[in-house]
């Protein structure tokens, strides 16, 4: 797993560092919003301080949530409780006070990347709809024969409708499984309304807005071409 550790210097975060690569992680840090925002992609997850030297870290952490779906743990200020709400509001999966206990950081490091890859107990390895073929496995979507890119979250959101084709999927069973449940922290039912965009790049990129149709007040269900 390659982790993207941002803000702090050098010194500062070497403890980190070596606990990550002790647990086998890839680690890279940054130390401004700005390098943050041209290095994230293809990372595994994002350790961001939000006290940054030039960018401010809620809009790094906004920036990245706009194109990815990378998980994000953010750090803040002690007693920063505003600043905590601003930052999952923002995107973040979770927001620890500075300093942190390392023990604690990789236990919510542990819970933050099995809400990110969640392995429902009726998954198969592949499931075929008409055209639509998902392997679970190599996180692969094929539409017509052709490769449909993904992120994360829309990979499992397409995954859970056709794994209950013919159902109606309700929202909140959908952010349960696939965001962890928000509903339960402070931004949870903003965080609600992320579910539309990712529904609508989904549509986006399967070409037509039929493959997944929405059932008003209630969520939605997999459709076809």
């Amino acid at each position: 797993m390659r982790v993207l550790v941002v803000g702090g210097g050098a010194e500062s975060v070497a403890p980190l560092i070596r606990r990550l690569r002790a647990h086998g992680y890839d680690t890279v840090h940054v130390d401004t919003g700005a390098r943050a925002l041209a290095a994230y992609r293809g990372t595994d997850l994002v350790l961001l301080d939000l006290q940054l030297p030039d960018i401010g870290g809620l809009e790094v952490c906004r920036g990245i949530r706009s194109s990815d779906d990378v998980p994000v743990i953010a750090f803040a200020a002690p007693d920063a409780e505003h600043t905590r709400v601003l930052a999952l509001r923002a995107g973040a999966d979770d927001c620890m006070d500075k300093p942190y206990r390392l023990p604690e950081l990789m236990a919510r490091i542990d819970a933050v990347m099995r809400r990110s890859r969640p392995c429902p107990k009726d998954e198969f390895p592949t499931v075929s709809y008409g055209p639509l073929r998902i392997d679970v496995i190599s996180r692969e979507v094929r539409l017509h024969g052709r490769p449909i890119a993904l992120t994360r979250k829309e990979f499992d959101l397409l995954y859970r409708l056709a794994l209950h084709r013919g159902e109606v999927v309700s929202r909140q069973r959908l952010m349960a499984e696939i965001w962890g449940d928000p509903l339960n922290h402070p931004a949870g039912r903003q965080a609600t309304r992320t579910i539309d965009t990712h529904v609508s790049k989904l549509r986006g990129k399967l070409g037509v807005n039929s493959w997944i149709e929405t059932v008003r007040g209630v969520g939605f269900r997999l459709g076809h071409d």
